[in-house]
């Protein structure tokens, strides 16, 4: 079931002042996320992939097309904070969403502007923090936790909205490899166990893996989409556009060139380190 509806999407940054013509961040762009799925979005800098993020809960609006969340246009204004309980999105640097002094005080934030009752908010605060294994560190100062606890706790802000899908702009991209797995994990369990619809725009190919689908942006537009192994099996494509694999099906790529013979390209270090023996037998 389609959640999300992306429908021949046009926008551009606006300047005023400059006479040249615009170049549109996102140039065309058509695409459904299903209810439930996990989909990883990935690309260059500068490609437009966190402009498509913003359009996904009417942070942006589009100058031509439609985005349709739930049924809901997100260019109707009467609609906007509607999409929003729907659509929660975590940003790149945690600490410009936190805004309290107590990690328990900044997740009930959302709430408590939305107007839930207290009793309620203290549920919701309690199964946010929870779901992203933040529970113990209710009472703790977010400025003295690491990376990826602060990433989950701005994750839990978000969930305490009750959204049923979390869009997520390169949140791993300040953290070090404990704290990437951390929310990477936390991510998965929420998709997995709770059915919470994912959009992920990330750098790291070895996060986009754990999809259940890719999306390739170049230029504004959609290069190409599909499961990883669909995605990842086109490597000279990739490369083509400046564009990194999963340093598995990097591994393999290069020696199928120098006559390795493998029936696929892998994703994994331990699907590849199999292969590898396969071959070798």
């Amino acid at each position: 079931m389609n959640f999300i509806s992306i429908q021949d999407l046009y926008f551009s940054y606006a300047d005023e002042t400059d006479p040249q013509p615009h170049v549109n961040a996102v140039d065309g762009v058509s695409l459904t996320i299903d209810k439930g799925e996990f989909v990883a979005v990935i690309g260059h800098n500068g490609c437009g992939k966190s402009t498509l993020a913003k359009h996904l809960n009417a942070m942006l609006l589009p100058d031509s097309g439609k985005v349709i969340v739930d049924g809901d246009d997100t260019s109707d204004e009467t609609k906007t904070w509607d999409i929003r309980e729907r659509v929660g999105l975590v940003l790149q640097n945690p600490d410009n969403q936190l805004v309290a002094g107590i990690v328990e005080e900044d997740v009930a934030f959302g709430p408590e502007n939305l107007g839930v009752e207290p009793g309620e908010i203290r549920r919701r605060v309690d199964e946010a923090l929870k779901a992203v294994d933040m529970y113990e560190y209710r009472e703790h100062a977010p400025h003295k936790l690491s990376g990826g606890q602060k990433q989950r706790v701005a994750i839990a802000g978000v969930l305490a909205i009750q959204p049923q899908c979390i869009v997520l702009d390169e949140p791993t991209a300040m953290l070090d490899p404990n704290g990437r797995d951390e929310v990477m994990n936390t991510l998965l369990k929420l998709n997995r166990e709770r059915g919470i619809t994912v959009v992920l725009i990330t750098h790291y190919m070895d996060e986009a893996v754990k999809a259940d689908r890719v999306v390739v942006m170049d230029s504004g537009r959609i290069l190409t989409h599909g499961t990883p192994e669909e995605v990842f099996s086109q490597v000279e494509l990739l490369k083509k556009h400046r564009l990194d694999v999963p340093q598995a099906a990097e591994l393999a790529y290069r020696l199928r060139g120098c006559g390795v013979k493998l029936d696929k390209i892998p994703l994994e270090a331990d699907e590849c380190i199999k292969m590898l023996g396969e071959a070798m037998k």
